[in-house]
């Protein structure tokens, strides 16, 4: 049976760190933000009841009437209904497109860094080769070549993005592969597995789960550039579809463009905050300030 005392030591650092994330103004105003954010996308639907893709008015009708509070869009298609159903597909691809990312890439930098040697010079040959591919330019021809659906675009995402935390999470393993607690786990007969997965990684996880709330921002922007750029899923509301569908109209009417990028730049400055006290919390040398 585990000694408390040994239990509160290991838990202390985490509440330690949680407690300073809360403490931050930064990290309350990210929070509060998103947290807006994700509950106008999860119950908006429900009480805005207006399908996006419908035509609600006349075309570019202007915004702030008891009617259109957004406006129309130039097809008449209510602009207030598409932010509140927008939201769930680009936060959605935003996070799976991070997770998938986060997943490629934390998989290659572990077995790069604990094994070294060949493996890890294959591995990191790898992904200089990605790193070099424009990321925008390689997820364009990935989205055109098989259909531009959601999944399409979660998948190319993903594929491109995922090299920074390739090399982060190798940097952290070379670091930590010889510690004496790898050493004590080896001599005790744990396989590479086990040190891998449960003794190195979680104590590289502090720079990595700030990196992930970067790759999240990163992926809701991703989604949006394809989006503009005639690439999005044009079944599925989005953000990014609105502001691809209304470009060529920006000089005739501002609203159909703004008020969605207006909530990209929110919710990519939430994830930012965020990101930002996450690492004041997660970073000794910032704790100690």
């Amino acid at each position: 049976m585990a000694d408390p005392v040994q239990m509160q030591s290991a838990a202390s650092p985490a509440r330690e760190a949680w407690q300073m994330f809360i403490r931050s103004s930064v990290s309350i105003a990210g929070l509060s933000m998103l947290g807006l954010i994700l509950l106008m996308s999860l119950f908006g639907p429900m009480l805005y009841d207006i399908d996006p893709f419908a035509t609600s008015g006349a075309p570019l009708s202007p915004p702030f009437t008891p009617d259109l509070p957004l406006g129309t869009d130039q097809i008449g298609r209510d602009i207030l209904a598409g932010i509140v159903n927008g939201g769930r597909t680009t936060l959605a691809v935003g996070a799976a497109a991070a997770l998938l990312s986060l997943g490629i890439g934390i998989t290659l930098g572990a077995l790069a860094g604990y094994y070294g040697g060949l493996v890890d010079d294959v591995l990191m040959r790898v992904t200089e080769f990605f790193q070099v591919l424009p990321a925008l330019l390689f997820a364009m021809v990935l989205v055109t070549l098989f259909t531009p659906t959601l999944a399409t675009i979660t998948i190319a995402i993903g594929v491109v993005s995922w090299t920074g935390v390739a090399r982060l999470t190798r940097g952290e393993f070379l670091k930590l592969r010889h510690m004496e607690f790898v050493t004590a786990e080896r001599a005790i007969g744990a396989d590479n597995a086990r040190i891998i997965w449960r003794v190195i990684l979680p104590n590289a996880l502090p720079p990595l789960i700030v990196s992930a709330a970067f790759a999240v921002g990163a992926a809701i922007l991703f989604e949006a550039g394809l989006s503009y750029l005639g690439l999005g899923d044009p079944n599925t509301m989005s953000w990014g579809l609105m502001i691809g569908s209304s470009r060529n109209y920006i000089l005739d009417a501002w609203w159909p463009v703004t008020f969605p990028g207006v909530m990209i730049f929110l919710t990519v400055l939430s994830v930012a905050l965020i990101s930002d006290g996450l690492n004041q919390a997660l970073n000794p040398k910032l704790r100690e300030r």
